[in-house]
């Protein structure tokens, strides 16, 4: 019996619905659109089972967990004509052992960066870590791109925020002059690479890869740049995905299923969830009616998962779902345990390796305990808010909340969640598991709890009203759509139950047994204008900044969105109040309710109840 025979016995075997049948039975290169839960991975399976046993097939995934799951799967069906790479990894094999280079796997501080490019200051504050921070992202830009060259690419296109570019268009040809210097360093060896740079430098060579059949998963949220080696391969040529689900296109991902002119086929129906959920999702998707004309979505739910076992939090930022643990810990006294997506770590630290702890070592004025060198540079809080201004840098923004949210208290609440934090092992063990939705990103549990931080069809009309007169980019209909796909995605994690604030919900969409509304809970921190990060508090003054540009001199409106604090914050705690206090928490209250009503920041609440041996954790 020959390998083609054997797997033609396997498909016909399995119970498929007709859109599956319809993809496996097809022939020449196909764009696959499939909605969340849909069974994708085993139609793909199925596809490459279906092949001649001889075909050589490369199945391209997302990242590494997807890569080693679906390597797993092929070979349980026997499937060994069938290689498994994530895009990186091919690249690697094709560059790195080629040029010998050494990988910079953490990627580059911007002070690292100010050394390898011999960057100084000129007088302005900060100019150059707010330079080299540009000249990181322009590097990155680049190389995700599908152009030749950096001068192809107007780095002006990915900012937002009227300050940020107001400096970038100040730097210009500096910023585009030390990303190609940097990208010489890397290609002639003199400084590390980054996994960025060697699968740019894989594109440009124009590999040829030796396959038959190219299946390239997730192809939603692909760099240009893999996209661009896909298209130019002679095999037969799948793409999946599901377009409503592109939710990194901060990475500079494009919609690879929108750029491929192949026959489309789709799998509507989702296995995970029920049609109430179903329905929630198809609403939250004509959402994008208000940014452009958009074809409906049908899809069927045919999940019915009981099990209330797995509970998940998700977020929509760092932020959010930070502040809701430490609520979800402060709150829930007798929780035992808990397990973040990704490991709590990397919720308080940035990506280039600045600590929460340096940020609040800088609010106090303990300088000589600052290990990062940017923030040591930094004279106060504001300074640093500064910096964000013209950056950008969403992961300092984040600490900068959270530490005016929880002082030093901040010391103790992170040491309970990391004690409280699971091993992977004992994931299933955890009371809640908290996850941003690019973490929870092909993950699914039982029943999913939504932070509220995310964009609301309320918040998206008053931008698009606001667009008429107002021209500052805050109406951005493609970062507006990924917005909305990222709701999307986190609503469709759930198996069984899914509790979303009354905010998120569509106007008159029916609850039910398996959508539970909750009320929007009153906290100090407007998560959507965090989101918009163009909301102007009444009670925050609108700074102005003067930015000179050769002969020309502008002067820049600047926000940074503080948090608005209420009048009592700093009022002197007296008996009548810490006897209250103290009533409020014997009877349950909630930390953050105690805070809301007393005027309070939560880190001012729990530090007065220790004060008075009166916290549950002394």
């Amino acid at each position: 019996m020959t390998a083609a025979s054997t797997n033609s016995e396997r498909v016909s075997k399995q119970v498929l619905t007709k859109q599956q049948t319809a993809i496996i039975n097809s022939n020449g290169d196909l764009r696959i659109n499939a909605v969340a839960g849909s069974g994708k991975t085993t139609t793909i399976i199925e596809y490459a089972a279906s092949r001649p046993g001889n075909a050589r097939i490369l199945y391209l995934a997302f990242n590494k967990s997807v890569k080693l799951e679906a390597a797993r799967k092929f070979a349980e069906y026997g499937l060994n004509n069938v290689k498994v790479e994530t895009a990186h990894s091919l690249a690697y094999k094709h560059i790195v052992f080629k040029h010998n280079y050494k990988i910079k796997a953490k990627g580059y501080t911007n002070s690292e960066i100010c050394q390898v490019l011999g960057i100084k200051g000129n007088g302005e504050k900060h100019a150059e870590f707010v330079v080299a921070n540009h000249i990181a992202k322009f590097v990155s830009y680049f190389c995700n791109s599908d152009k030749a060259k950096v001068q192809d690419l107007n780095y002006l296109d990915t900012i937002i925020d009227d300050n940020a570019k107001a400096f970038v268009d100040s730097y210009y040809t500096f910023i585009q002059d030390g990303t190609r210097l940097f990208l010489a360093k890397m290609d002639r060896g003199e400084a590390e690479i980054t996994h960025d740079f060697y699968l740019k430098k894989f594109q440009l060579s124009n590999p040829i890869l030796p396959y038959d059949y190219i299946l390239f998963d997730e192809a939603q949220d692909a760099s240009a740049a893999m996209l661009d080696v896909f298209k130019k391969q002679k095999a037969t040529k799948i793409i999946v995905g599901d377009t409503h689900q592109q939710i990194y296109g901060w990475r500079h991902a494009v919609n690879s299923l929108d750029k491929a002119d192949f026959n489309t086929l789709h799998l509507s129906t989702s296995f995970r969830f029920t049609q109430d959920i179903a329905n929630l999702a198809t609403d939250i998707l004509s959402w994008k009616n208000h940014l452009f004309e958009c074809s409906p979505v049908a899809i069927t739910g045919r999940g019915a998962a009981k099990k209330e076992l797995v509970k998940a939090t998700i977020a929509r930022t760092n932020l959010g779902l930070l502040l809701n643990a430490i609520d979800f810990i402060t709150d829930n006294n007798k929780v035992k345990h808990i397990y973040f997506e990704g490991n709590i770590s990397s919720y308080t630290y940035a990506d280039d390796g600045t600590s929460l702890y340096d940020v609040l070592s800088l609010h106090n004025g303990n300088r000589d305990r600052i290990r990062d060198e940017l923030v040591s540079t930094m004279k106060d809080l504001e300074e640093l808010e500064e910096y964000v201004e013209k950056t950008e840098d969403h992961q300092l923004a984040t600490m900068i909340e959270i530490v005016r949210e929880y002082g030093n208290e901040i010391h103790g609440i992170l040491k309970s969640l990391k004690e409280l934090q699971t091993t992977d092992e004992n994931r299933s063990k955890a009371e809640m598991i908290f996850s941003t939705v690019h973490r929870a990103k092909g993950m699914e549990y039982d029943v999913v709890h939504l932070v509220n931080d995310f964009l609301t069809e309320s918040k998206l009309k008053e931008l698009k009203e606001k667009q008429k007169n107002d021209k500052t980019g805050a109406f951005d209909p493609a970062r507006l759509n990924e917005e909305i796909n990222l709701l999307y995605v986190a609503v469709t994690r759930t198996k069984n139950k899914l509790h979303i604030p009354e905010t998120l919900l569509p106007k008159d969409f029916p609850v039910s047994p398996y959508i539970i509304k909750v009320k929007t809970r009153e906290t100090g921190f407007d998560y959507n204008s965090y989101f918009t990060e163009k909301a102007k508090s009444k009670s925050t003054p609108v700074k102005k900044k003067t930015v000179v540009t050769g002969s020309r001199e502008k002067t820049y409106p600047t926000v940074f969105n503080k948090r608005e604090v209420n009048k009592d914050v700093n009022k002197a705690w007296t008996e009548e109040l810490d006897e209250e206090l103290k009533r409020h928490y014997d009877n349950g209250t909630s930390i953050s309710k105690i805070a809301a009503h007393l005027g309070r920041t939560k880190g001012a609440v729990i530090s007065r109840l220790k004060k008075l041996n009166h916290y549950w954790d002394e």
